[in-house]
């Protein structure tokens, strides 16, 4: 029949086990839940122990049941330190999570923002293109109206000279005309500027 004496030392090995397991939950080896079950099989050996004692001897029952106590202390010893590493452990994992969630949405938020300017960026090179094409196309065209106008006045001066030839005006005569319209473009132009420093003048006077 068993007895308290042969079940003592597998308990007290179960202790020590239980004691390497905390050190490996600790760790990062082993599950706390593995602990908790070892733990538990040695609570029940215990309590078969204490079923036995009464069949010892009264001198030997107080041995007993201190020894007992001394290894129950120590299993719950054992279960406080895994439940602090338990709730540590869940507790820095939930913040690891969260932290990666949070870094995530950040990232994508990030990338969206980057398409986000990508795009504006190529709309807006686009639109500058199109202004480019419209100002490129806009000069083209005065380009264009002004040499047809210069072919349109040399013709003109053609006809004219033909004309001055058919009147009998002669090259001398023509140059001084246009000497003359040259010389009212010049007094034109003095009578513009003196106008405007008169009045210049006159607004700063009276002001």
């Amino acid at each position: 029949m068993t007895s308290v004496v042969e079940l003592f030392p597998k308990s007290r090995k179960l202790a020590y086990d239980a004691r390497q397991q905390l050190s490996q939950v600790q760790n990062g080896i082993l599950p706390v839940s593995e602990l908790y079950l070892s733990l538990d099989d040695l609570g029940m050996q215990l309590d078969i122990m204490e079923s036995l004692v009464s069949r010892e001897t009264p001198a030997q029952r107080e041995m007993w049941k201190r020894k007992i106590l001394e290894i129950r202390q120590n299993i719950n010893d054992i279960r406080r330190q895994g439940d602090h590493f338990d709730r540590t452990f869940s507790f820095n994992l939930r913040q690891q999570r969260e932290r990666d969630e949070l870094l995530t949405r950040r990232r994508i938020k990030s990338n969206q923002s980057g398409m986000e300017d990508l795009t504006e960026e190529y709309q807006s090179i686009n639109s500058s293109q199109n202004m480019m094409s419209d100002v490129i196309g806009n000069a083209e065209s005065t380009y264009s109206s002004l040499r047809d106008q210069r072919n349109r006045l040399q013709g003109v001066n053609k006809v004219l000279a033909d004309i001055g030839n058919v009147l009998g005006i002669t090259s001398a005569t023509m140059r001084v005309i246009e000497r003359r319209d040259i010389s009212d473009a010049y007094l034109v132009f003095a009578g513009i500027i003196v106008t405007l420093i008169v009045i210049y003048f006159c607004y700063f006077h009276f002001e």
